[in-house]
């Protein structure tokens, strides 16, 4: 069986497992599955009451760029939900509470604390020339402080950034993984200086995205709440118990948004791993399921069980069976183009981005090799979103043989290139019956994967 859909106990969940392809036998085989899970509100509110929601907005920006946040601010706070708790953090040396004034770490909006808010952020204190502030290590461990604190559903930071305040100190990694499960992040950069990867990290280890503003930074903010009060379920575990065969596992989120996500055995279950997801809304996501596997102890040519993927009450075996090396050759699973696409997916984001911070770096002859397997990769899946990004530094000659010319650009259009290859959020992919497959050699009739170009038993080109 290479495909599985599990109807769940509890309406508005379906998983569908598709594994990509029965293993060789080795000790130390690759496994890998596509989980699809498809939420669909059932009657639950539209709108998550907003008592529920607890909104960090921290604004780490130098006064030479008070501009970019005199307005958007305001109007940002003026457009806040009843009920809402909210706080403010301006900048110095160190974050420091705006809003509210008074003692209360948190305000409560309504028509006047708003309109409170919105007039004390005129007066937002930003750092100036002096002691450089501690850094994106210290915003996020002030926010974990507040909001670990407040007991509702949803806690979440809206992190504003001109990347005045980045230091490259170690804290970062500590706090990021002692926030780990507390709070999600959404990153807004403005201005020009700020460097993409620190922003990439904050956003994909938090669970939120990543955005160069250039103007409505007002509309993305409210945006940004809106889109957290469409939140039915704030955190859901995906767990994943396999057979004592299998010795490593990992799960990474590509839809909607890309993330790592980490996993760790549970207490006295060595078998079952637990990965915490975030801000489910109704809708579709895709993961990635790799596991790694010990055939030494298995039989050969046997449905084996190698997990059992659990969401809630909702359950989806993950089968395969070794193939004797010599007599059975592999079998190609109907499930095994999604798993390709996913892959492919994932290579198509890491070339755009590598090219982009190679042509950022000057080192071109990189960016002209990783922008035109980018381009390759963005025919084969229909993304034309990554053609027009590549469109914006080079002239495509051949999308589908990755011939591109580099032209002269702005090296300060790159950052926002940069963050969007990274967080861009990105649609469902398409179901393995209506999946475009990859290339098949001509010759031997071997099948191989959306990147490829040659065959790899025969030699021959690929059409």
């Amino acid at each position: 069986m290479s495909s599985h859909t599990t109807r769940p106990s509890k309406p508005g969940i379906r998983l569908h497992v598709d594994l990509g392809g029965d293993p060789r036998p080795h000790r130390s085989a690759k496994i890998e599955a596509h989980l699809r899970v498809d939420v669909a509100a059932d009657g639950a509110p539209t709108d998550l009451p907003a008592v529920q929601l607890a909104v960090m907005i921290a604004v780490d920006v130098a006064e030479s760029n008070r501009a970019a946040v005199r307005h958007a601010l305001p109007a940002a706070l003026r457009a806040l939900p009843d009920r809402i708790s909210f706080t403010v953090l301006g900048s110095g040396p160190a974050p420091v509470r705006c809003f509210p004034r008074d003692d209360d770490e948190w305000a409560v909006a309504d028509q006047g604390v708003r309109r409170r808010a919105a007039f004390v952020a005129g007066s937002l204190p930003l750092h100036r020339e002096g002691p450089r502030p501690a850094g994106y290590a210290a915003w996020v461990a002030g926010a974990r402080a507040l909001l670990t604190g407040r007991p509702v559903s949803v806690r979440h930071l809206v992190l504003i950034t001109d990347g005045s305040s980045f230091s490259t100190e170690d804290r970062l990694e500590e706090e990021l993984d002692a926030c780990a499960g507390q709070f999600t992040c959404d990153v807004f950069a403005v201005g020009v200086d700020w460097k993409p990867d620190p922003l990439l990290k904050l956003a994909e280890r938090l669970h939120g995205t990543a955005e160069f503003i250039d103007e409505g930074l007002g509309q993305t903010i409210t945006g940004a709440i809106q889109r957290l009060r469409r939140v039915h379920t704030p955190q859901l575990p995906i767990e994943v118990t396999v057979r004592p065969s299998v010795r490593q596992v990992s799960l990474a989120e590509k839809t909607p948004r890309p993330h790592r996500l980490g996993g760790l055995p549970e207490s006295g279950r060595p078998h079952r791993w637990s990965f915490p997801t975030y801000q489910w809304e109704q809708g579709r996501r895709d993961y990635l399921l790799t596991l790694v596997a010990d055939s030494d102890a298995d039989p050969l040519e046997t449905e084996l069980q190698f997990a059992m993927v659990s969401i809630g009450d909702v359950h989806a075996p993950v089968t395969a069976r070794w193939h004797h090396p010599e007599h059975s050759p592999l079998q190609e699973l109907a499930g095994a183009d999604s798993v390709r696409t996913l892959n492919a997916t994932a290579r198509m984001r890491s070339a755009l981005r590598r090219g982009l911070i190679a042509l950022q770096e000057n080192r071109r002859d990189v960016a002209l090799e990783r922008l035109g397997q980018a381009a390759r990769l963005a025919v084969r899946l229909d993304a034309e979103w990554v053609l027009d990004e590549i469109r914006t530094v080079a002239d495509i000659e051949d999308a589908a043989e990755g011939r591109v010319r580099l032209r002269s650009v702005d090296a300060g259009t790159l950052g926002p290139m940069i963050l969007r290859a990274g967080s861009r959020p990105a649609g469902p992919l398409a179901d393995p019956a209506t999946a475009r497959p990859g290339p098949r050699c001509r010759g031997c009739r071997t099948p191989a994967g959306p990147e490829a170009r040659y065959c790899i038993t025969c030699g021959e080109k690929l059409l």
